[in-house]
């Protein structure tokens, strides 16, 4: 069916959108128990079922109902006052008032079929979108409801007391994304409210604008004096469309049907301002959402910002509006994967800079926790290797973390970040008036780098900046700053216009107010210091990779002969290699200056000696964690004359001589230590590598162990439903045996049913008036028991109907003068399978007595003289 044949008046109506998992069914009877049938609401019910089971939740469902309750079916329009069920092994999603089905990418396990939908629900549905969330295990339906939520819909949660599992509602309140929490027989009335409200937008929208013509300061002037007051935060600068949605979804929530209602209850309850404040807050995000446009991140941008810095750098980004951090860690995420393409010796690091006005989201932002729903959005490989599975979901790992840092910050209002490389402020613009929008475009050209690149919303564009900036190719909103002059914000501290009114926190300077910039004298004369003074110095890591130059290196370092090597300890020449080992580990290790005196660089003469510094470093933050080594070179010291050196025979001589040899056998021996100290330490390196290596491996049996959990949860919750439906389905027919037996009970008729092969399987208790029955004779053939009744072709017809599928009737006495009349039919199943036979006893004894006594009358008649006269009389004779 296209979706082309829908009504175009059906877009107008609400759709809820329930989800429930284990322990469900009840709680689906009972919200649906107290929906009105002309509710004008379409509800569908997606619940994790057996894809292998189709179930009777239909069945199930429709008695608790007015309501017609259907299996979707592919391409099925959506109506009001329906209840659809999502078919087993399917995900469904809604588009233009049309239910589409979907085959799983997964089919048990990390299937998030609640959240698939209801995120397709506020897309398609916006503020007539409404979604439930009943009882059941695991988080799924929590990201639908902040997806609903953010799209000016309603979410409601049954409350954990009432549900049987409660995960699943606890899940979405521990988020704050569900506005009303009550028990499943309760969230009917409440849903009904809400729609209510939404029935009155238009007249609410007249009234405002009613109040705006009346009042100069009008009626959301004054909501926004209360959220100032109360919060600190002035919203004179977002749309007053956006903030009336808002305004306009707390009142149907907490049902009032006027403005002026609301005003008072937001002056009467300061807790309401806060929950308005979060209302206007909302924040839209997910890890890699648009995937293409973070995929153009990583293929374009990143590599042209490495590329600026050929020799590395310290990358700089700005995430404003960051909510729950969400994009400032995949921007994290996307740079770490970029250096796996990049040389080592380049050296690279991301210092992304988040901010967001919301204090509780860069609470959540800074912790790093985030539910197991998640892995919707992200791939099992960067969950593996940036995440760190715990049982209330997933954390970023200590690696990421480290790369971002959350300020609560106003975007407007206070100072920005400078000096970026990379500034993302997605679906924020689109809540501003266009005059701040352009003043905030100006901001962030002066907080770029040349060459820097912005990223805007979809909904979004640089609009009259745009000689500021020069779009990318592609349709993702991405731009690069232009080199251009513009105006440049000097402070960001508030102001107060004429009317008392909080204005931008930025004055600006127009271009032709600039002034030349005088040379910088102290930079050119450090220059010149440092490259014909100071002197010779190298960069290293913490292991003693090379890293950076200074200075005429070459007199201390000689590389070796074959592939190239950057080891510190494999280039430095043979003289001080040895005094740079004993050195170097030691002041990594303590954080401390290691100095060296009078070291001999070489075996050559005349002999060189320099004094070394080993100096770990950890300021600035971009050097922490590197090592600083200086060579400083020493005057030469005129060779001393001493006669007695040379005369081994004199006692001065032969001291001497021997304090040489024991300085030669403790060379000899440091010499020896400082192999073995160096084997040990490849034998601890290689230890440590199969330490991680282990390390790995369990980390990789306990992803697969949490599968194998969530997997078992699934089972779980699809045995669940599949035993509340056989429960159900036990008791209706235990229920129907006991109707059967009651009304065979109250004919007082025999019946006797036999298997195929005339086995006796039950009986009625009338039977046993004619057959030698009791209960244990279950199982015996029918030949085999004593009958009073005098037919001995039964078997034989019992056989024939069993075969010919013709029912046959006989009437037939007893042994003591009664009579029966026989009925042999076949045992038909529910789905018309022939399986035995049914013979059916009615005592027609009476029915015989009565028939015997009238042939009796009648040969009595029969055997009467004729009347006289009545020959004559029948012949007409007078």
């Amino acid at each position: 069916m296209n979706s082309n044949n829908l009504p175009a008046a059906s877009a107008a109506f609400p759709v809820v959108g329930i989800g429930a998992s284990a322990g469900g069914l009840v709680a689906l009877e009972q919200f649906l128990s107290h929906v009105p049938e002309q509710c004008g609401l379409a509800v569908v019910v997606v619940q994790h079922r057996d894809p292998h089971n189709e179930g009777m939740l239909v069945e199930l469902l429709q008695r608790h109902t007015p309501m017609p309750v259907q299996q979707v079916q592919d391409q099925m329009p959506v109506e009001p006052n329906h209840v659809y069920v999502i078919p087993p092994g399917h995900d469904m999603s809604m588009m233009r008032g049309v239910l589409h089905l979907f085959e799983p990418t997964e089919a048990r396990g990390l299937r998030q079929p609640i959240d698939f939908f209801l995120k397709s629900l506020a897309a398609d549905r916006q503020h007539n979108s409404i979604g439930v969330i009943l009882s059941g295990m695991g988080s799924d339906g929590t990201a639908g409801l902040r997806a609903i939520r953010q799209a000016g819909g309603a979410s409601f949660a049954q409350a954990p007391a009432s549900a049987q599992f409660d995960s699943m509602p606890r899940s979405a309140m521990a988020a704050d994304v569900v506005d009303v929490v009550a028990p499943a027989e309760e969230l009917p009335a409440r849903v009904m409210a809400f729609v209510g409200r939404l029935r009155l937008v238009g007249d609410v929208q007249a009234q405002v604008e009613a109040e705006f013509q009346r009042t100069a300061a009008g009626f959301l002037d004054k909501i926004l004096v209360l959220l100032r007051t109360h919060t600190g935060h002035d919203f004179s600068a977002y749309k007053k469309n956006t903030i009336m949605r808002r305004v306009e979804r707390r009142m149907g929530l907490h049902q009032l049907p006027r403005i002026d209602d609301y005003l008072r209850y937001l002056r009467e309850n300061p807790s309401e301002v806060d929950l308005l404040l979060a209302e206007l807050l909302i924040g839209v995000t997910s890890f890699f959402r648009d995937p293409p446009v973070w995929e153009q991140v990583r293929r374009e941008v990143l590599p042209a910002l490495q590329a600026n810095h050929p020799d590395g750098a310290m990358l700089r980004a700005w995430v404003a509006g960051c909510s729950t951090g969400e994009e400032a860690y995949t921007l994290a995420m996307l740079f770490r994967e970029s250096l796996d393409q990049v040389d080592v010796s380049q050296r690279y690091k991301l210092l992304v800079f988040a901010s967001d006005l919301d204090q509780d989201a860069i609470a959540r932002a800074r912790s790093g926790v985030y539910p197991a729903s998640i892995a919707a959005d992200v791939s099992d490989e960067r969950l593996k290797r940036f995440f760190v599975a715990e049982a209330s979901g997933y954390r970023i790992s200590n690696e990421i973390r480290e790369m971002v840092i959350f300020a609560e910050q106003n975007v407007i209002f206070d100072p920005p970040f400078t000096k970026l490389d990379f500034l993302s402020c997605r679906n924020l613009l689109i809540y501003l008036e266009p005059q701040l929008q352009e003043k905030l475009l100006q901001l962030f050209h002066f907080s770029l780098n040349p060459g820097g690149c912005l990223l805007l919303g979809s909904s979004e564009s640089v609009g009259a900046s745009s000689v500021l900036f020069s779009p990318l190719l592609g349709k993702s909103r991405l731009y690069r700053r232009l080199d251009v002059s513009a105006p440049v914000p000097l402070g960001l501290a508030p102001g107060f216009d004429s009317a008392g009114q909080r204005t931008l926190g930025f004055a600006l300077r127009a271009p032709g107010a600039a002034m030349a910039t005088p040379p910088d004298l102290q930079l050119l004369v450090e220059q010149l210091v440092l490259t014909q003074y100071a002197p010779a110095a190298l960069l290293v890591s913490s292991k003693g990779e090379m890293l950076y130059f200074c200075g005429k290196t070459g007199n201390y370092l000689e590389p070796a002969a074959g592939k190239p090597n950057l080891s510190l300890f494999a280039v430095a020449r043979d003289g001080i290699r040895s005094a740079l080992a004993e050195a170097f580990y030691p002041a990594v290790r303590e954080n401390k200056v290691a100095r060296l005196k009078r070291i001999r660089v070489d075996s050559s003469s005349p002999a060189r000696y320099v004094d070394i510094v080993v100096q770990p470093l950890s300021e600035p933050p971009a050097l922490k964690g590197t090592v600083l080594i200086v060579f400083k070179d020493m005057v030469s010291l005129r060779r001393l004359k001493l006669p007695a050196l040379s005369d081994a025979t004199t006692p001065e001589g032969q001291r001497i001589e021997a304090v040489l040899n024991e300085l030669q056998h403790a060379r000899e021996d440091a010499r020896s230590t400082r192999e073995e100290m160096q084997t040990s330490q490849e034998e601890l390196k290689s230890a440590n590598e199969e330490l991680q290596s282990i390390n790995e491996e369990l980390q990789s049996t306990n992803e697969e162990l949490t599968t194998s959990k969530e997997e078992m949860q699934s089972m779980n919750e699809e045995l669940q439903t599949i035993n509340q439906e056989m429960q159900i389905k036990v008791a209706e027919v235990s229920r129907a045996s006991n109707d059967m037996r009651n009304l065979l009970d109250s004919t007082e008729i025999a019946v006797l049913f036999l298997d195929e092969t005339l086995r006796v399987r039950r009986f009625t208790p009338s039977t046993v008036k004619i057959f030698k029955l009791i209960p244990g004779d279950a199982g015996r053939r029918i030949t085999d028991i004593v009958c009073d009744l005098d037919y001995a072709g039964l078997a034989a017809d019992a056989l024939e109907v069993s075969r010919s599928l013709v029912f046959r009737e006989t009437d037939v006495p007893t042994n003591d003068g009664r009579w029966f009349k026989v009925r042999i039919m076949p045992y038909r199943t529910h789905d018309n399978r022939i399986d035995g036979l049914v013979i059916t006893f009615a005592d027609i004894s009476a029915s015989k007595q009565l028939e015997a006594e009238l042939r009796d009358a009648q040969s009595r008649l029969q055997g009467l003289p004729p009347v006289p006269g009545s020959h004559k009389a029948g012949h007409g004779i007078p």
